[in-house]
């Protein structure tokens, strides 16, 4: 049987990518076709500028299970390493004999190949010339007052770094989400009454800057909770371009050393600032835990 593909580096898995994903099931069904989603697992603009630091909004892992969840038919990752150098015939070819294209849904601004040269004329000519059913869909736009913007995981990643969490979120479909290890700190929160969990999340993933109301998954529980996503101006300041991620859970007590925790992002509380004084910072962290109770709704 023959395959309705789509490509895509799919970081974030947002809402214009469902709407993808949702039209090529139903043209692989009218074609009696099966679904296949090839993915790359990192974005090729990370491979091409060799930096992915902090700005990935889905990791590997993720990244697989939101497309699963979507019951894509087959989702397979594509190794970008070596591929990125095949003329666009070569990949063509690779897509008709190694993934049996019989179709091909792709945006209007998609392009593969070296150089990006498998633009949208040459797969008209090449898919015409093959058989193969090319189907390109339309961006998916916001509704905002901005509206004509195509929902993109860049216009993503600027939301989050604005602080625009309700913004991004919309467009993403769901929350946006880190997860990692919670780690051993300076203790410091627990000397001002609040204790953080520190986790450490590796330093791909994009970290939006300030302090967030935040839903707290340990385990199969779910907590309120208030971030700080930074480099700890007032007291004990980190160096470096990954910021420290550290979370006090609202009415928890327990060691969770070692655990892997996740939090979900509601809304940005405020930006992170020096404070002249420790009893200075402890009346802002009060009024931060106040701030995240009310705008977190579990």
């Amino acid at each position: 049987m023959k395959n309705f593909i789509t490509i895509g580096g799919f970081d974030g898995v947002h809402t214009g990518h469902v709407k993808l994903i949702l039209r090529l099931k139903k043209l692989a069904r009218a074609a009696k076709m099966n679904s296949v989603v090839l993915y790359f697992q990192f974005p090729p603009k990370a491979y091409i500028s060799g930096g992915a630091r902090l700005s990935i909004l889905t990791l590997p892992g993720e990244k697989f299970a939101l497309l699963s969840s979507l019951e894509t038919g087959v989702t397979r990752p594509l190794n970008f390493k070596r591929i990125r150098f095949l003329s666009r015939e070569n990949f063509f070819d690779l897509l008709l004999k190694t993934y049996k294209m019989g179709g091909l849904l792709v945006g209007r601004d998609f392009a593969f190949g070296r150089g990006r040269k498998g633009h949208i004329d040459f797969l008209r000519a090449a898919c015409k010339r093959a058989g193969v059913k090319l189907e390109i869909e339309d961006f998916f736009k916001t509704e905002d007052a901005a509206a004509g913007r195509k929902v993109s995981s860049s216009l993503i990643r600027k939301m989050l770094a604005d602080g625009e969490i309700e913004k991004a979120n919309k467009l993403l479909g769901y929350k946006y989400s880190v997860g990692g290890t919670v780690i051993e700190g300076k203790k410091l929160g627990r000397t001002l009454g609040f204790p953080t969990a520190n986790m450490d999340t590796g330093f791909y993933k994009v970290l939006p800057r300030g302090i967030f109301a935040v839903e707290v998954i340990v385990g199969k529980e779910k907590f309120k909770g208030v971030a700080n996503i930074g480099f700890r101006p007032t007291v004990n300041p980190i160096y470096g371009d990954v910021p420290l991620v550290e979370t006090h859970i609202l009415d928890f007590n327990r060691d969770i050393y070692g655990q892997i925790i996740r939090i979900n992002f509601v809304s940005k509380i405020r930006g992170e600032k020096k404070f002249k004084t420790l009893p200075a910072l402890v009346r802002q962290i009060r009024l931060d835990a106040k701030a995240a109770r009310r705008l977190v709704k579990i």
